[in-house]
């Protein structure tokens, strides 16, 4: 934005403090005039003793020296006040300096403002804050894009060699294979780049809230996911009571399908289960899922919230997903102001649980949101 040249705010504090000097001191100036003129008589005074003077002797003796001292406050008060003004702005300037250094795309710098609290220090610890996050997100946002393009270049690839080597060079070859294969990695393209879409929509918090039972939600995934359960050789186990809180329904159940459908793929070859537990707390509901699998070592899960991490399988099988279950699994939560914790089951296999925020007790009715769901029979699980 172009804005019209204006005093600086130094120029501004010095005139501040010079003019409060001058009013000061031209008030000091008018109570001593007052104090004399009360005591000094008018006109002339004949006596045959010592000279006294009167009032026309005190404005020649007194005005001139006080022109000067005015003068002499004015210069002193534009002096002192440009020192002051410019030590009181000095933090100031160098948090403007880093603001210009990160809008230049510098991130890594910080200000580190000495000195004890106050509102300069306070200002500067919270840019600080500001840039290390952003710092973070960029970073953040670059890996993703390179890892995004390194995932989506490697379907292309395979579908341009298998045009390539297979429908131009061999053309005798049964077409019929060539479609499955290409059916096939074209699917696994389109399903990483809803994965795309749908983590840049939870990033974006543009959805709808509404009240919604997290219960019924992990109850409706697990139903989803039982079939391939099932065709696998596992249980799943939902458990929990009513779990009100607000936010999208299409979001929380792509999430919790998400959690259940990692359990099921990262499970036992046979005879696994998959646990699907809801909780109510007292600001917060819960939902939980853990499974039973290979022991994992801490410092491996605590990479899985990465976009396009698979623990320590790369192997692509059928059911592997792209890499970003748990990723949008994160950032759904944090669309909800939740959490998402990760954490290993000492028996083998991988916890997993979300808290989110209790709806208030006065939300509805004051905050635009539609009342609550009337309460759904639940069959037995």
């Amino acid at each position: 934005m172009t804005r019209a040249p204006g005093l600086s705010v130094r120029l501004k504090l010095t005139l501040s403090y010079a003019g409060f000097v001058m009013l000061a001191g031209a008030l000091l100036l008018a109570v001593v005039w007052v104090f004399l003129l009360r005591y000094v008589p008018d006109g002339a005074i004949r006596t045959l003793g010592p000279f006294v003077p009167n009032r026309s002797d005190l404005v020649r003796a007194f005005v001139p020296k006080a022109v000067a001292m005015l003068g002499f406050l004015l210069v002193f008060g534009l002096v002192g006040g440009w020192i002051l003004a410019g030590r009181m702005l000095a933090p100031l300037t160098r948090i403007t300096a880093a603001t210009r250094r990160a809008a230049s795309g510098s991130l890594s710098h910080r200000i580190w403002l000495p000195g004890r609290r106050d509102e300069f220090r306070e200002l500067a610890d919270a840019f600080d804050t500001m840039l290390a996050r952003l710092e973070a997100h960029v970073a953040e946002q670059q890996r993703f894009a390179a890892n995004a393009s390194h995932e989506l270049r490697t379907p292309l690839a395979i579908m341009q060699t298998l045009l390539e080597v297979i429908a131009r060079k061999d053309l005798d070859r049964d077409t019929g294979e060539l479609v499955d294969r290409l059916h096939t990695v074209n699917t696994r393209a389109i399903d990483l780049t809803e994965a795309l879409l749908l983590l840049s929509r939870a990033d974006r918090r543009s959805f709808t809230r509404e009240h919604v039972d997290l219960s019924l939600i992990a109850e409706e995934a697990a139903e989803t996911l039982l079939l391939l359960a099932e065709s696998r050789g596992l249980t799943i186990e939902t458990s929990g009571e009513e779990t009100p809180t607000i936010g999208s329904h299409a979001l929380l159940l792509q999430m919790t399908t998400n959690l259940v459908h990692n359990g099921i793929v990262h499970n036992l070859p046979e005879q696994g289960t998959v646990w699907v537990t809801t909780s109510v707390h007292a600001t917060t509901v819960a939902l939980t899922v853990e499974n039973t699998g290979k022991i994992l070592a801490p410092q491996m899960v605590s990479t899985l919230i990465e976009p396009f991490q698979r623990g320590t399988e790369r192997i692509r099988t059928d059911h592997a997903g792209v890499g970003l279950g748990l990723a949008i699994v994160n950032s759904i939560a944090r669309a909800h102001d939740g959490t998402l914790t990760l954490g290993p089951r000492a028996t083998g296999g991988l916890r997993v649980t979300v808290h989110l925020p209790a709806p208030s007790q006065h939300a509805s009715g004051s905050d635009g949101l539609a009342p609550p769901p009337a309460p759904v029979a639940r069959r037995p699980r």
